[in-house]
């Protein structure tokens, strides 16, 4: 399918939201809040159809699953949006040049941003909400996977788009083909900004091959440092947290390094974990510590593959580390530069940390599944960028915006 003439159309009605005030699209964003909760029933419905063709072992299964609960939090996301301020017309700089002539840098939307991602369809919502918020249009290619769910979320806020009379294509669900995503790359002119999310795989395609600038969400290959002076106590909750309380997203912790000293206390950090059947890759020392202590049948021997793997599951690694520079070598090596965590009571063993490890989020006691949007008070998120080039972390409302100059004189030439 030609998608050409559905990229122009998502063009021309992303230049009209100029056109409606702040107040307009805030007014939209909390209708569409209750309408998504009022569309609960249908959404569940549409998704089953998803569902029912997945394996539920499969680790995009959470992902893909909608309930009640979780519609009721993208609600409450979108109402947060909603109360932000707008990222539009801001002064980032301004002064006077002395002949007169006035010059100020504002923000300003990207205008069209395209979203590639695969069985996730909260992220319909998010992505519309943002790019909303934010002055832009938004194409969405989502994955075949989630093809009722997405055009079912689509439906809901097209017709509060036409309700408040907003052009309905200022977002687009493109077809789920191979071919659609090929054109989508290649689209200079009809499409600003390209965003992946999904696998590596997916990330690794759309770098190779586009041609419109692309902003990476890369994989979460998350680690946490329990320190020789770490919290035993502590250390285990935000273990137990990181790992757990969604496995298959991209801020879950993949490998726990622990300090050779504080070995005695790896049952402890571990114990909470056997209730959930956490699978553990270990070393040849954190094996043996862990010998009668975690349920064998949960415990096995670490590979070379075992480090630098994103599990997107109840699987993780178990890595013994002689001191802090060991571990901050392992992190270099094998992290995607997510989010990274150290566990300590020294505030100088702690900032260190934080200065030396480059990743996008760096955590002093407390768990990375707090890498999210919402979690850092951004309403949403539209990606976890791991690149730095414009935009790293959470990205949000600001990171949707870029900036032009504005240049005001009275009659002024160049000399």
């Amino acid at each position: 399918m030609d998608i050409l003439p559905l990229l122009e159309e998502t063009r021309k009605a992303a230049s009209r939201l100029a056109l409606f005030s702040g107040e307009q699209v805030t007014d939209l964003l909390r209708d569409l809040a209750g309408a998504a909760e009022r569309a609960i029933p249908y959404l569940l419905e549409e998704n089953k159809k998803d569902l029912v063709r997945m394996d539920p072992g499969d680790p995009r299964y959470d992902r893909l699953q909608l309930t009640a609960e979780r519609i009721g939090a993208i609600a409450g996301e979108i109402r947060q949006v909603a109360a932000l301020p707008s990222p539009l017309g801001e002064i980032l700089s301004q002064h006077v040049r002395p002949d007169g002539l006035r010059i100020s840098r504002v923000t300003v939307p990207f205008g069209v941003i395209g979203i590639i991602y695969e069985a996730r369809p909260n992220v319909t919502f998010d992505v519309f909400t943002l790019c909303l918020k934010s002055g832009n249009g938004c194409l969405l290619k989502g994955g075949s996977d989630a093809l009722a769910s997405n055009t079912a979320i689509l439906s809901v806020i097209r017709d509060v788009l036409q309700r408040h009379g907003f052009p309905v294509e200022v977002v687009t669900l493109l077809p789920a083909g191979r071919e659609e995503t090929r054109q989508m790359l290649e689209a200079r002119g009809y499409i600003d900004l390209i965003i992946p999310r999904g696998s590596q795989g997916l990330i690794d395609y759309v770098r190779e091959h586009a041609r419109v600038p692309v902003i990476e969400t890369g994989a979460g290959i998350c680690h946490t440092f329990f320190d020789l002076e770490g919290d035993a106590e502590e250390g285990a909750r935000i273990v137990f947290n990181a790992k757990t309380r969604r496995p298959s997203v991209c801020n879950a912790l993949d490998c726990l390094l622990i300090h050779r000293g504080r070995l005695g206390d790896l049952p402890r950090l571990m114990a909470p974990l056997a209730g959930k059947e956490v699978v553990l890759h270990a070393d040849e020392e954190t094996f043996g510590v862990l010998e009668g202590h975690y349920p064998g049948h949960l415990v096995r021997t670490a590979t070379p593959g075992s480090w630098g793997t994103e599990f997107l599951s109840l699987q993780m690694a178990v890595k013994t580390v002689s001191d802090m520079e060991e571990a901050l070598e392992h992190i270099a090596r094998y992290s995607s530069r997510h989010s990274e965590a150290i566990i300590t009571r020294n505030p100088v063993t702690a900032e260190r940390f934080q200065r030396l490890v480059d990743a996008a989020v760096v955590y002093v006691n407390a768990s990375t599944a707090f890498t999210d949007g919402a979690q850092f008070g951004l309403g949403a998120e539209i990606g976890i960028s791991t690149q730095k080039l414009h935009a790293r972390g959470p990205m949000a409302l600001r990171e949707l915006t870029t900036y032009k100059w504005l240049v005001n004189g009275n009659g002024h030439v160049r000399p």
